[in-house]
């Protein structure tokens, strides 16, 4: 029994020098490969610490996230930074958030990177390149705000004065319809009167001729009442009947009227002291 005991407590102590200097020469090679740029060899010797050896220092754990961010395999990346956000050793937690932080700023995910740098500095406030990436990008962040509502500002002033052209076309176009239904209206009017007028003239023109054509007729029906010889001697004198007629009328009133002063002179009383001759 006691030989047994001594022979576990041998392979122990003989066998845990050999581990360490196993763990310390993988260790050596890994930092040598991620110094030289060989960032897959540096991960291989990493996992084999980690997964064969069993080392599960946060440093290594570090050193292994970094490789992963040099051959841009993100995702395992912030993966192991986010284990190590946890760890209680605050330059370790500080510098897992401050890649965090840089992986999110290259992804475009501004607030999350302010807030992961300023994580880091709350973790370590001597993480220099923590408080400088967060005063960088909390003056980007105001810079893009203040752009951000200027353009917004901006976008509302095109859209207010777009309204407004807006506005002052469809006014533009109504005042134009406006004038356009006016002009025709107009135009409508003046060729109504025009067509009154012309009806009018026409109407006048027909009366005319209607006038005309019946002093024609009369005349046509005085020559046939005239004895055709006094037709013939007016038509000789060339005076048309009608003006015949009205000197004959004009003849007769003569006519009259001396007749009448002839017969008031008969009715005058004789005196009785002079002759009868």
């Amino acid at each position: 029994m006691k030989s047994w005991i001594i022979g576990i407590i041998l392979i122990t102590v003989l066998t845990d020098p050999l581990l360490i200097t196993r763990i310390n020469k993988t260790k050596r090679e890994a930092r040598e490969a991620f110094n030289q740029g060989d960032f897959q060899k540096a991960i291989n010797k990493y996992r084999y610490l980690s997964d064969s050896l069993g080392v599960k220092e946060d440093e290594l754990f570090l050193n292994l996230a970094h490789a992963y961010f040099q051959t841009r395999d993100t995702i395992a990346a912030l993966s192991t930074y986010q284990q190590l956000t946890a760890s209680p050793q605050n330059p370790i937690r500080s510098k897992a958030q401050l890649q965090i932080g840089i992986i999110n700023h290259q992804q475009n995910k501004l607030e999350e990177a302010l807030n992961n740098f300023k994580q880091a500095i709350k973790a370590d406030p001597a993480n220099v390149e923590a408080r400088y990436n967060y005063e960088m990008l909390k003056k980007k962040l105001e810079e893009k705000k203040k752009q951000d509502q200027e353009n917004k500002d901006q976008q509302n002033k095109d859209q207010q004065n777009k309204d407004q052209q807006n506005k002052d076309q469809q006014k533009q176009d109504q005042e134009k319809q406006n004038k356009d239904q006016q002009e025709k209206q107009d135009q409508q009017q003046k060729e109504k009167q025009s067509q009154e007028e012309q009806k009018k003239k026409e109407e006048e023109k027909k009366q005319q001729e209607n006038q005309e054509q019946k002093q024609q007729e009369d005349q046509q029906n005085e020559k046939k009442q005239m004895p055709q010889e006094v037709a013939d001697k007016l038509e000789q004198m060339k005076i048309d009947p009608e003006k015949a007629k009205m000197i004959l009328e004009a003849m007769k009133n003569q006519e009259v009227q001396y007749l009448q002063q002839n017969k008031r002179k008969a009715t005058q009383p004789k005196d009785k002291g002079k002759p009868d001759w």
